[in-house]
């Protein structure tokens, strides 16, 4: 089946969508590493669940899959698996194999669902969602459909890989980045998590959620932020990283989310990053949270910034 055609169930809805240039996207060529990908994907064992009434299921907060078979199975699904390296989001498990991704993106989700309630019969955006693992658990909690989108390819073939076991229609990621996608079909929840800092012009960032998101939704902003009154415009990288243009205080970030048009706002957690959450794993093996701190003040990062602290913000679009 091509991509193009595994995308045919989102043309009536999102048929402005450049559905077609996510389609060649991963149809590959373009990126050096692609057919290393596509071979792993394209020699995984045939899905073999055992007895089970549900195809996958949360448990521990891994999204796991009963797939059978024998440990040498497991070792060369392992093998393969790690041609998709480094896998950021998570965990997973098939069967016995465990997948321990760098962040133990399950503590992220219970701070989260508390708040967000069940999720029944919502058709939800999540703009920056690697692997699509928080799809996942959205769908746990009633979602109708997911479609995640990140211009990650990496990210969008881990899916791939995933979705050859599980087969769920109702989770798509698209290699698309938020800014390619037209504002002609809204959702009623937009998640946009681990972005907003990445990105140059945060108004602009949040004007798009809030105009991908239906009246009457509502919307998830999780993000990197700094105590105090005043948010942080990194003069280099912040916490190793390039790509930080700023980290918002959180009174800047009501002001923003309500200078967007969102009504509403709400403060659902703050919470400190340690090494427990996020961390260097046999799935993830470069460098992580702990070479970005200060080995004697781990409460700084190692260009003298605080450290990564991370605000969950929930609002509404007004009916």
């Amino acid at each position: 089946m091509t991509q193009d055609a595994l995308f045919q169930s989102l043309y009536p809805r999102l048929g402005q969508w450049p559905l077609k240039l996510a389609a060649e996207r991963l149809e590959g060529g373009e990126h050096g590493d692609f057919a290393r990908w596509q071979e792993a994907i394209d020699s995984l064992p045939a899905p073999s669940p055992g007895p089970s009434s549900e195809p996958w299921s949360v448990k521990t907060g891994a999204i796991f899959y009963p797939l059978q078979g024998t440990t040498t199975d497991f070792k060369a699904l392992a093998t393969q698996l790690q041609q998709l390296h480094p896998w950021r989001k998570g965990p997973f498990a098939l069967g016995s194999l465990f997948i321990d991704s760098e962040w133990r993106s399950d503590q992220k989700w219970n701070r989260l669902s508390g708040a967000l309630g069940r999720l029944d019969e919502l058709s939800i955006l999540d703009i920056g969602c690697g692997n699509g693992y928080f799809g996942w658990q959205m769908l746990n909690a009633g979602a109708k459909e997911v479609i995640g989108i990140d211009p990650m390819l990496l990210f969008c073939m881990q899916h791939l890989a995933i979705q050859h076991f599980f087969k769920d229609p109702r989770h798509h990621v698209l290699p698309l980045g938020v800014e390619e996608i037209p504002n002609s079909y809204c959702f009623d929840l937009v998640l946009s998590m681990g972005v907003l800092y990445h990105r140059k012009n945060a108004k602009a960032h949040l004007d798009k959620v809030f105009a991908l998101t239906r009246p009457g939704g509502r919307a998830v902003v999780e993000t990197l932020i700094v105590e105090g009154e005043r948010s942080l415009t990194p003069p280099g990288r912040y916490a190793r990283m390039r790509n930080v243009w700023e980290v918002p205080c959180i009174p800047d970030l009501y002001r923003a989310l309500a200078l967007s048009g969102f009504q509403a706002v709400e403060l659902i957690d703050v919470s400190t990053t340690t090494p427990a959450e996020q961390r260097s794993t046999p799935w993830m093996h470069f460098d992580s949270l702990e070479q970005a701190l200060d080995a004697q003040d781990p409460g700084r990062t190692i260009e003298g910034h605080p450290a990564p602290r991370r605000a969950i913000m929930m609002a509404s679009r007004p009916s």
